[in-house]
């Protein structure tokens, strides 16, 4: 619960309260929540990532993650212009941003995450059925299509870049700057837009651009740290998950409800 003050004013006129709202009405309305459940398989490339921050003022790097193990294996293998992963770094920290709750997607190192299993398998859609033809627009009325799953003929590496560098191009056409400099509402604004298909693209419908980013930093932020994101477990931490127990045998015939401390697969395996 929020403390009874009064919000102080920022800079740009709007009180911090004003400003959270803002973002809390974009995670409920794309149904994204923080105790919500995580569907779907991401995983790929088992080097962790890390994430820096930029100081704006003196341009010195801000360490954004305590452990210093995992920002020595930070590198990105997939996204070659750094702009791209600026964009990458903008979005997902959108979808989910840090709170009162705990960090959100640039200190979980989604966007390390997303980057690495673009840069194997699944970002080439290497364990997909790819034969034709491929359907852009379902016939709603078919009722043996349901979602119809992802219809593009392209790959989903080619889909990030198509989507992030669309997302840019709608920034600097509405407010003459790139998305990662946007303002915050302005960036709601235009993945808004795309969530709900209000913005045209080539080869593959915004909304659907939208659910694998959405899709994609979800899985990272809360699977295993073994695959690059979910930093230190902080992920888990906030759902009181606790993750790749071996066995609940010592617990199973207690009265009480344990809380157990989150393990990872690498703490037991030796990875």
């Amino acid at each position: 619960m929020m403390a009874d003050k009064q919000p102080p004013i920022k800079e740009n006129g709007k009180s911090e309260h004003q400003q959270d709202l803002s973002r809390r009405n974009f995670l409920k309305n794309t149904g994204l929540v923080a105790g919500g459940l995580v569907g779907g398989s991401l995983f790929g490339g088992l080097i962790t990532g890390g994430l820096d921050k930029k100081d704006k003022q003196n341009g010195e790097t801000e360490n954004a993650h305590p452990n210093k193990e995992y920002e020595a294996f930070q590198a990105r293998q997939f996204f070659t212009r750094e702009h791209d992963f600026k964009l990458l770094i903008a979005s997902t920290e959108q979808i989910l941003p840090e709170d009162e709750l705990g960090p959100g997607a640039i200190k979980l190192g989604v966007p390390y995450y997303i980057d690495k299993q673009l840069a194997g398998r699944w970002g080439i859609n290497g364990h997909d059925y790819r034969q034709g033809p491929f359907v852009a627009n379902l016939d709603k009325s078919d009722q043996t299509a349901g979602p119809g799953g992802e219809q593009s003929i392209l790959d989903r590496g080619s889909l990030f870049l198509l989507g992030l560098r669309k997302m840019d191009e709608e920034s600097q056409k509405r407010f003459s700057t790139p998305f990662d400099e946007a303002s915050e509402e302005q960036q709601i604004e235009i993945m808004t837009d795309f969530e709900a298909n209000n913005v045209k693209m080539q080869g593959v419908k915004a909304s659907e651009f939208f659910i694998l980013l959405k899709q994609a930093t979800l899985e990272g932020a809360y699977s295993d740290p073994l695959y690059g994101g979910n930093v230190n477990m902080e992920g888990w931490k906030m759902k009181e998950f606790p993750g790749a127990q071996a066995s609940y045998a010592t617990y199973i015939e207690q009265d009480e409800f344990v809380k157990l401390d989150p393990i990872s697969l690498r703490d037991y395996q030796g990875h």
